[in-house]
Formats: structure tokens, C-alpha cells, sequence
């Protein structure tokens, strides 16, 4: 899944997309400014506009969703 997220945001134009846990829960990522990928790849930090931040590890991760206004 870190793959597919990595790729989603190399994509130009950026394409706003969601991550989607195991819990069901998705996590909106509207600009490549709400996430952070660390080095090494085993966690992902995704922001939203509040500033909140939500840490999640790579074997929760189920889904990398294109939101519907993406191309």
C-alpha cells in the first residue's frame, strides 16, 4: 500500500485520493501538504485542516481511494 500512496503522490496534476484502514475509517488527503511519508516507509502521517494528525502503520492500511472530483 505504501507504494500505491507514493505513486498517487507523484501523480501531476495531484489527484486528491483517501486512505482507507481496516477499521473501515477513511482519511481524506486533498493536498500533498495533509501527508507525510517518512523514510524507510513504515508509517504514514495524514493531516487534516484542524492540524490533527492520525499516524497510521502500513498493515492497516486497506485502500488508497481516488475521490470522485479526481481525474
Amino acid at each position: 500500500m505504501i507504494g500505491d500512496i507514493r505513486r498517487q503522490l507523484a501523480r501531476t496534476p495531484f489527484v486528491p485520493f483517501s486512505i482507507r484502514t481496516s477499521d473501515g475509517h477513511e482519511y481524506s488527503v486533498p493536498t500533498v501538504d495533509h501527508i507525510w511519508l517518512p523514510p524507510g516507509g513504515n508509517r504514514v502521517l495524514v493531516s487534516d485542516d484542524k492540524g490533527i494528525v492520525a499516524l497510521l502503520t502500513p498493515f492497516h492500511i486497506s485502500s488508497v481511494i481516488q475521490q470522485p472530483n479526481g481525474a
